[in-house]
């Protein structure tokens, strides 16, 4: 028998694309064609300005799109065949995995657009189980045991059997 607050469950699909000026409009039109959700412009938490970066405070340094529910698992499936359903073991870790698409023409019925050119993003895949609402929540948050969290065996475990995805070292 199973027990239902033990099964790991996928929270969300973040797709992030890091650019500035032109190239952000280009990366956030990219996210938004993908996703068919509006895309977020994030800024630099700099607090004072490092010029050996180029950074700025509030300074626009790139895009992301945050999908949960149907959406994440539909677009997880469509971006995991740009990487032909592989992943190696060191883009795993706890509670999540992520791994970069370096062109997006790679994704499967994906079609060269000239407005957007050749652009890259990463993708990060969190996963979660049952109550860890206890830890998030505003009024009376509790704390959540080591045991709560999704080891990366688990994870490899449910992408194989949900995505039939292949690890490698």
């Amino acid at each position: 028998m199973i027990n239902v607050m033990r099964v790991p469950k996928i929270s969300r699909v973040v797709l992030s694309a890091g650019a500035v000026d032109k190239d952000l409009e280009k990366a956030k039109k990219l996210l938004e064609l993908i996703s068919e959700k509006k895309a977020q412009i994030t800024k630099s938490g700099a607090r004072t300005r490092i010029p050996a970066f180029g950074v700025r405070p509030k300074m626009e340094l790139g895009t992301c799109v945050t999908l949960r529910n149907e959406d994440a698992v539909n677009v997880l499936g469509k971006l995991l065949g740009a990487i032909d359903n592989q992943l190696k073991v060191s883009q795993i870790d706890k509670n999540n995995f992520s791994f970069g698409i370096p062109e997006y023409i790679n994704i499967p019925g994906m079609k060269y657009s000239r407005e957007i050119g050749i652009k890259g993003f990463n993708v990060t895949v969190v996963f979660e189980r049952s109550g860890v609402r206890v830890k998030k929540r505003k009024i009376k948050p509790g704390t959540v045991p080591k045991k709560q969290h999704v080891s990366p065996e688990e994870i490899i475990d449910y992408m194989k059997k949900t995505f039939k995805t292949e690890v490698v070292e």
